[in-house]
């Protein structure tokens, strides 16, 4: 069983490799604009997964694949013969998916903003419900008290209450 450094230069490898055939060697007029985005190896060593977009229409999609599934043959051999190694890897093409996940996050990042502009729209008519600053600060007149003469003091509390407490004809009752 190989390790997970040399598959992964070995993946390396094979994507330099097959990117280098379609662009000069695989002369079929069906293969389009093919990006190779990815290689992946299995532990072994013996199999090999190459991810690849096509840029263009569903049609050219198609027929990209189908000049890749017959160019399998002579890619491979040219994989085993400039990578060196005792048993070639079978090569699987597959269309990559980042094309469309790209698309989709796109159009869900714009419906974001979209939202997002919404509510800033929204924010920007709207007006609080009390006061615009609700906190006191240090230092600050308390309108709401009115004239200094009108505050009663500590001392004038502790009397009224003590008046109302105190006052005739309540008499604390025994066990209180």
């Amino acid at each position: 069983m190989a390790d997970a450094p040399r598959a992964r230069r070995l993946a390396e490898r094979i994507q330099q490799i097959v990117a280098r055939m379609l662009d000069t060697r695989i002369k079929d007029p069906r293969l389009g604009f093919v990006t190779v985005t990815d290689v992946r190896v299995t532990g072994d060593l013996q199999n090999a997964t190459v991810f690849y977009t096509v840029l263009g229409s569903d049609e050219e999609r198609a027929a990209s694949a189908a000049a890749l599934a017959s160019a399998k043959g002579l890619i491979r051999s040219e994989v085993g013969k400039q990578t060196g190694i005792r048993l070639t890897p079978t090569l699987e093409f597959v269309p990559d998916a980042v094309p469309e996940t790209a698309a989709s996050l796109e159009d869900a990042l714009r419906e974001a903003a979209a939202r997002d502009a919404e509510v800033a729209a929204l924010a920007a008519r709207a007006s609080y419900a009390g006061e615009a600053d609700p906190y006191r600060r240090p230092g600050e007149e308390d309108e709401d008290l009115g004239d200094e003469d009108e505050r009663v003091d500590d001392g004038e509390l502790e009397d009224a209450l003590g008046d109302a407490v105190d006052a005739p004809g309540d008499e604390p009752a025994a066990g209180r």
